[in-house]
């Protein structure tokens, strides 16, 4: 199929703006996570959203919203845990991730009948992506650039020590609850199209490979964006000629950056 036939189709234009947008939402959240080691919370939250989509569909209501409600509640509870209750925040996370899968598996188990979008919550499908879809992901992704804007000093400290932040009068617990519910709202929103594969690719993989060649928080940013844009681009165009599911082709498209930039870091670098 030539790009041209591709391009006349709706659906892969979402697909192509939808991938966008969520590419440089996920690169800057990406860049805060990776910065405040914080890959295994967002594990926990990507999975304690299974509890919520068991909800939805055992109350006949939408999945979405419940998911949001526990991916909201699981990571502000790893927060209060580990800083009013001084649990490791490790085990906070451990434990809210168990309690997520549980809750999720016995009320899927107890919904009558198949549940036909479960799969679709678990490897996403891109393509199905609409523009209703397009217009929230744009709002989302327009806010968290205006929250960065206005904090972005404030967000580089608390990314990298909290203590010094603290110490410096900044509004830590401000930035941390803030930044929590922001990397809650981006996973539920992009779970069911991105899947929990290339969703947490999408949150590590890109600033791995800008750390390579940065070490400033708004440089790493910055290139993250851009080799996010490229890869998930990429993998969606060589998904759509060589159909395979573009979700695990993008993820081997970032894999194959990381190590082309590894390899090729000491030569650069000279």
């Amino acid at each position: 199929m030539s790009l041209n036939e591709l391009l006349s189709y709706q659906f892969f234009t979402n697909a192509i703006w939808g991938i966008a947008i969520i590419s440089i939402a996920a690169a800057m959240i990406g860049t805060y996570v990776i910065s405040r080691r914080l890959v295994a919370i967002s594990g926990g939250i990507t999975h304690a959203c299974f509890g919520g989509l068991g909800l939805g569909y055992f109350l006949g209501i939408s999945p979405i919203l419940t998911a949001a409600i526990f991916a909201v509640a699981s990571s502000l509870g790893v927060e209060m845990m580990s800083t009013r209750y001084r649990v490791r925040e490790d085990s906070a996370i451990a434990v809210i991730w168990a309690i997520g899968m549980a809750v999720g598996v016995i009320f899927v188990f107890l919904t009558p009948g198949y549940v036909p979008e479960l799969n679709t919550f678990l490897f996403g499908n891109i393509l199905t992506i609409n523009t209703t879809d397009l217009l929230i992901f744009g709002v989302f992704t327009l806010l968290l650039i205006v929250f960065f804007k206005c904090y972005l000093s404030e967000i580089v400290a608390v990314a990298f020590d909290r203590d010094f932040a603290k110490v410096a009068g900044l509004r830590v617990r401000f930035i941390s609850l803030t930044m929590t519910i922001f990397v809650a709202i981006c996973i539920v929103l992009t779970i069911r199209l991105v899947g929990v594969m290339l969703l947490m690719s999408m949150l590590t993989l890109p600033q791995m490979i800008a750390e390579i060649f940065c070490n400033r928080f708004k440089s790493i940013m910055g290139t993250s964006i851009a080799i996010s844009l490229i890869g998930s681009l990429t993998g969606l165009f060589l998904s759509a000629w060589i159909d395979v599911p573009c979700s695990a082709l993008i993820v081997a498209t970032y894999s194959g950056l990381f190590i082309v930039s590894k390899t090729l870091s000491p030569w650069l670098n000279r």
